[in-house]
């Protein structure tokens, strides 16, 4: 029996978000080591943007979206991509993708606890052992000697922090607002005005903007990558997946995501993985685990 449509369509797009996603974390890492970060994301979402909208027009998918929509898809943009992104290519500047992939994948307890703010959802005994086995997972990681004492790391590690805070938020805002109904312009406006705002806070930096044709080739092949995987493809996955799931399970990409981006780190930029590292990795993809989990304890009765 064939699976049907939407179901074949909500497990390409998790594919997109775990696998895709996990190789950004070296492509930014890439990127970064000779582009100025804020410059380097406005360039790949302006770009890709460009493309999502001459894809939507070949498909006679109409651009027109209403004002509310287009103030919704700009705070979307502005959570999800000039903080969220902005601050992750930054931190890498300054830590390891597979570390900064590592602590990233906390970021289901933190949509989880800011769900309990905001909303006051309950949180099942089953995302309690998560967030209790997140903590100190993500404990374990940044407590690392090797690692804490190495210049820039804190930095790096406040500014992940920052990053995960911005998208928590934003996955939430996102599964409740009034946003474009067909995914393709929804990514559109948000990688188009989050581009903008990410291009203005270069500007502003005083950054050194610089042409294609000036960067040395692994860089090239890095942002081409960013650009048609990272953006297009995985981030209208990710808009797609937030309309049809809960946030919960779409941060669960971050199961994937620091097991991907590790090892490439480890074979491509010869990034070191610690013991320590290994184990935080364990008990803080466990917590993330029992986040996910549907599992509920129901109390045995007692026989009289």
């Amino acid at each position: 029996m064939s699976l049907p449509r939407k179901t074949i369509f909500i497990i390409l797009a998790f594919f997109a978000i775990y696998v895709i996603w996990g190789s950004t974390y070296l492509l930014n890492k890439i990127a970064v080591s000779q582009l100025p970060p804020f410059f380097l994301a406005s360039i790949r979402f302006l770009i890709a943007s460009i493309i999502i909208f001459l894809i939507a027009k070949s498909l006679k998918v109409s651009l027109l979206i209403s004002k509310r929509q287009l103030i919704n898809t700009t705070i979307a943009g502005f959570l999800f991509l000039t903080l969220g992104n902005g601050l992750a290519v930054l931190a890498l500047k300054y830590i390891d993708s597979g570390f900064a992939a590592l602590e990233i994948s906390a970021q289901p307890l933190v949509v989880l606890i800011m769900m309990r703010i905001l909303h006051g959802k309950r949180i099942a005994l089953m995302s309690f052992i998560g967030v209790v086995l997140g903590f100190i997972g993500i404990f374990l990681l940044v407590s690392q000697k090797e690692i804490i004492t190495k210049e820039g790391q804190i930095l790096g590690m406040v500014l992940i922090f920052a990053c995960m805070l911005s998208w928590a938020y934003a996955s939430i805002f996102v599964g409740k607002a009034n946003l474009p109904s067909n995914h393709f312009v929804n990514t559109g406006y948000q990688m188009l005005t989050g581009s903008l705002m990410l291009g203005i806070t270069s500007l502003c930096l005083g950054e050194t903007w610089s042409l294609p044709n000036t960067w040395h080739s692994d860089v090239q092949w890095s942002m081409l990558g960013l650009i048609v995987f990272g953006s297009i493809i995985a981030f209208t996955a990710f808009n797609y997946l937030l309309k049809e799931v809960s946030p919960e399970k779409v941060a669960t990409s971050t199961y994937v995501n620091p097991i991907i981006a590790l090892l490439l780190g480890w074979w491509v930029l010869n990034e070191q993985i610690t013991t320590q590292s290994i184990v935080a990795a364990v008990i803080l993809l466990t917590g993330v685990y029992f986040i996910n989990t549907k599992r509920t304890f129901k109390p045995r009765s007692v026989g009289r």
